[in-house]
C-alpha cells in the first residue's frame, strides 16, 4: 500500500518532491530550519551529515525515547 504525506513545511523547497530515500540521503539542511551552519555544527559534534544520520543517532533516538516515556506518564 502507498503511503503519502506532505512534507513541504518540513523540508527546504529544494527537496519537497524528493522520495524518502533520496531525503534519507540528503543533507541535514534539507530539513526546514536546520541552517548550513547548524549543519556543521552536528557534523562537528555527532559526525551526522544526512537526515538519515540524525534519525539513526543513538543519542537522539535515547533523546525522542526518554521524552516520550515522559509524554506517557502525563
Amino acid at each position: 500500500m502507498a503511503v503519502s504525506a506532505d512534507l513541504a513545511k518540513l523540508l527546504d523547497k529544494a527537496y519537497e518532491d524528493k522520495s524518502l530515500t533520496e531525503l534519507v540521503d540528503a543533507p541535514v539542511a534539507a530539513l526546514s530550519g536546520v541552517s548550513e551552519s547548524d549543519a556543521q555544527l552536528l557534523k562537528s559534534a555527532f559526525n551526522i551529515t544526512t537526515i538519515g544520520d540524525l534519525g539513526r543517532s543513538k543519542y537522539f533516538q535515547t533523546a525522542q525515547a526518554l521524552v516520550n516515556l515522559s509524554d506517557g506518564t502525563k
